[in-house]
């Protein structure tokens, strides 16, 4: 049974991450990405999805992906 995450897992793991310093919480209050919006989905320039498929990520989800991988030094 201890190989079961328990109840509060979750919790206590995000705690931890925020008592250590998370990245994310320090890039969420530093940069308002929502302002790079524009600019992406005009770069991008995605299909309507008339034609099917799977529709793409969100950009700026993918925008925070590309820096905290710039920033950490990181490759694919």
């Amino acid at each position: 049974m201890r190989d079961q995450p328990g109840f509060f897992d979750v919790d206590d793991r995000l705690k931890r991450l925020s008592d250590l310093g998370d990245q994310l919480e320090g890039f969420r209050a530093a940069v308002d990405f929502e302002m790079f919006r524009p600019d992406l989905d005009a770069a991008l320039a995605y299909s309507d999805g008339a034609q099917g498929g799977r529709p793409p990520f969100d950009p700026v989800t993918m925008f925070k992906a590309l820096v905290i991988q710039t920033t950490n030094k990181l490759s694919d």
